[in-house]
């Protein structure tokens, strides 16, 4: 093996490898070196030295950009091998967000763009593959999924032909405006990603909304913080954060409900674990599993799955009880506060503790430690807002909030963690049915002729349908033909078998996307696009940072950037779009978003700023309201909730509950990160976490393979023991189609954000046979 041959082998495997002074330093994090390779470097020592000096001497291009994983939004420095096209390594770099700190996947989750299966030439599936339907075995269901978890090319892409970007866009665009124009354009709905950049978000719906002439536009959200966003509106007037994360070093308390922020947003919890290690901040996590972050916790209550009502609503009784609440503050800053001491004066700790399983006393412990804090943040994530009544548990950390004066201050504030990279910027770009960009109501007649006016075009006034309200009325026919750009539903959402007899009955499917998915199993075209390292536009954080994402490589065969595929279809459909850079898009975008104004790409420089910026000079607001709320009123509204079970639960035939969610080293379905090597050896599978208990009670061993059934579907996996868990419960992360988590998943919705319940199902286990 010769040295050079040997250095591209270590960096491939994830090794980092770095020159200091006269030592080679080599970072291997995944146990990539064997001992074969540990001789090689051995004898390649003195040489290597030099490669590695020469290689980052010469021919590596350093590229400043942002992370394309978790709503953190980390900043990040490339480096590019400029003669081979391809990413070297990747290192934090100084910014507000994330002071040069990466997790696993930012610094090792690249290797993914130059896959060899990326798509590079349009696809348009051929006559004999049609009636339409899953391609594959998996997909269809007739046989269990195989290790590995990707796409088989070689079973799919003989359904489908190579085609020219003329006649795919001639297609898609001519079959979806048929479908407009002879079934109205409520027949049609699109699906963006927030995977894609603010312009690219814009776009799509500009497209969905001026094009189809449809509200039924919608992303990820909806399986997020849909619930969240929902009671922020109704009680604060707003869906941002309201103070960024990093500023919990100055609260005297943090709480952190229904998050595993060191596996889901695990930058941001060096910050929160950092705050308790100095002593200037205690922690309170309250989650059914003894998550990493409980480890660090002055108070953890480990509650039972589902039952945040009536726990939050017991220690908003022991604020009011012993008169920890801000009474000034509620005078003059809120509403409803009558109606809801009498809502929460039901719920005493003693009650709670009979329908959460956290004693009385530990109930009144954490409520008293919060409410005697001057400053606390509070934090949640989707363990509060993926239930079907996610936006009851929302409201009752909002009105903690409100009830203590615990907004508009540093080191206070109200801050859902952000899921995927750009959900913030997605939805404040109009990617959601219910509202034009920067939240503007598509049912406001103001509204509405304002962005009728700068698009040209008469709008509809009627809210659109959310995800799984697209899903249903693709399966009753309602909805006729869809455009998704960067989702994959069949793995996303929930209860997979009704979606596949969904994406089946569509009449016509348009997918965009870098990888075949198990949604583009059932496409009539297929368009490749470019991934995060093959555009620039910009992306907005969870702290509501919007900032620059640069190009890093180039796109690999005939793929083409979404934004102009966004438009090329828009013009073919009869409405024309053209824009010469994402500049300009977002310079559009920032003309009609409020929050956005005086945002450029000139002024975002290399960290980029939060929004609202009325100083263009400045860094943005971090703390908001602390005057008033963008409410009619001006004053944030209390609004209690009442206790109310999951849709389904636990019974004789099926006596576990299921929780489901993510790993720190995977992400969502594992289309890009079972691409990314380190990564994927790091976590090559899945597992069914279950209580040591309930595995004796079982007759199971630890790794034994089990069969875990819902009502709607079954999945086969190992069995692992973790003293974690409650007794009784079940957690699956959804990232392996092997053993797909959703297929168990209930599409029960809440009434408000219309999210599904992913965080609650009931299950049986059983040896598998």
């Amino acid at each position: 093996m010769t040295t050079g041959k040997l250095l591209r082998e270590l960096r491939k495997r994830g090794v980092k490898v770095r020159r200091q002074g006269e030592r080679l330093l080599l970072r291997d994090l995944h146990g990539a070196l064997t001992p074969e390779l540990r001789d090689a470097i051995e004898v390649h020592r003195e040489r290597l030295l030099g490669a590695v000096e020469e290689a980052e001497g010469a021919g590596v291009k350093p590229v400043d950009s942002v992370c394309p994983y978790c709503g953190v939004g980390c900043a990040i420095r490339y480096s590019v091998d400029e003669r081979e096209g391809r990413i070297l390594h990747a290192d934090g770099r100084p910014s507000p967000v994330n002071e040069e700190r990466l997790c696993v996947k930012g610094r090792f989750g690249f290797d993914y763009a130059g896959h060899p299966e990326r798509l590079a030439v349009p696809l348009i599936r051929k006559p004999s593959s049609y009636p339409k339907g899953p391609l594959s075995a998996e997909v269809r269901g007739d046989r269990r999924r195989k290790p590995g978890g990707l796409v088989d090319y070689a079973e799919v892409l003989p359904h489908f032909r190579e085609a020219t970007w003329d006649e795919a866009l001639d297609v898609a665009a001519g079959r979806l405006a048929a479908i407009r124009d002879g079934h109205g354009p409520g027949a049609l709905a699109g699906f963006g990603s927030a995977k894609c950049s603010n312009e690219e978000a814009y776009l799509f719906q500009k497209l969905v909304r001026a094009g189809f002439g449809t509200n039924n536009v919608d992303h990820c959200t909806r399986l997020c913080h849909a619930s969240s966003v929902a009671a922020l509106l109704e009680t604060i007037g707003s869906g941002a954060v309201t103070n960024v994360f990093a500023d919990v070093k100055n609260a005297d308390v943090a709480l952190i409900a229904g998050s595993n922020t060191t596996a889901n947003h695990p930058v941001a919890a060096t910050f929160m674990k950092q705050a308790r290690k100095l002593g200037s901040t205690k922690l309170i996590v309250v989650e059914p599993r003894r998550i990493e972050m409980a480890d660090h916790a002055d108070c953890f209550l480990q509650i039972r799955p589902g039952t945040d009502v009536a726990l939050y609503n017991a220690w908003m009784h022991v604020l009011i009880e012993e008169r920890l609440i801000d009474e000034a503050y509620i005078a003059e800053r809120t509403e409803g506060f009558e109606d809801l001491r009498r809502v929460v004066g039901r719920y005493p700790p003693e009650v709670a503790a009979g329908i959460c399983g956290v004693e009385a006393a530990r109930i009144r412990e954490a409520a008293r430690m919060f409410g005697q804090a001057e400053r606390a943040m509070i934090f949640w994530g989707m363990g509060i807002s993926q239930h079907s009544h996610g936006t009851d548990n929302a409201r009752c950390l909002i009105s903690l909030a409100l009830l203590t004066g615990n907004i508009g201050r540093e080191g206070t504030g109200l801050h859902p963690l952000r899921g995927q990279n750009n959900v913030q910027g997605a939805s404040d770009a109009g990617l959601i049915p219910m509202v034009f960009p920067d939240y503007q109501a598509v049912s406001d007649p103001t509204a509405r002729a304002k962005f009728e006016e700068a698009w040209g075009t008469e709008l509809d006034g009627t809210p659109g349908l959310t995800v799984v309200e697209i899903m249903g009325g693709a399966l009753q026919g309602s909805i006729r033909g869809m455009y998704m750009m960067g989702e994959n539903p069949f793995l996303s959402d929930p209860n997979s078998n009704k979606v596949r007899k969904a994406l089946a009955n569509l009449e016509f499917l348009v997918v965009q996307d870098i990888f075949l998915t198990e949604t583009a199993e059932f496409a009539d075209v297929i368009l490749p696009a470019t991934s995060f390292f093959e555009k620039v536009g910009t992306y907005t954080n969870t702290d509501r940072r919007v900032q620059l994402g640069r190009r890093v490589l180039e796109p690999p065969g005939e793929a083409r950037l979404d934004w102009k595929i966004t438009c090329e279809l828009s013009t073919r459909m009869g409405y024309p779009m053209a824009y010469g850079s994402p500049a300009e898009i977002f310079a559009e975008f920032t003309a009609l978003a409020p929050s956005y104004a005086g945002l450029t790409y000139q002024n975002l420089g290399l960290t980029g700023k939060l929004w609202p910026c009325p100083d263009p000079t400045g860094d943005g607001v971090q703390v908001l309201f602390g005057d008033r709320f963008p409410t009619p009123s001006g004053r944030g509204r209390l609004v209690p909730a009442e206790f109310a079970p999951a849709a389904e639960l636990p019974d004789a035939q099926y006596p576990f509950v299921l929780n489901t969610g993510r790993l720190l080293e995977h992400w969502h379905t594992g289309t890009m990160t079972r691409r990314t090597r380190a990564l994927q050896e790091l976590r090559p599978g899945p597992q069914v976490d279950l209580h040591p208990e309930d595995l004796t009670r079982l007759g199971l061993r630890d790794g034994q393979l089990v069969e875990v059934a819902s009502r709607r579907g079954a999945i086969v996996l190992p069995a692992a023991s973790s003293d974690r868990m409650l007794p009784g419960s079940a957690f699956i992360s959804f990232h392996f189609r092997e053993a797909a988590a959703n297929l168990l998943t209930i599409d029960a919705l809440d009434p408000d954000g219309k999210i599904p319940e992913f965080k609650f199902c009931a299950v049986r286990i059983s040896p598998a046979e």
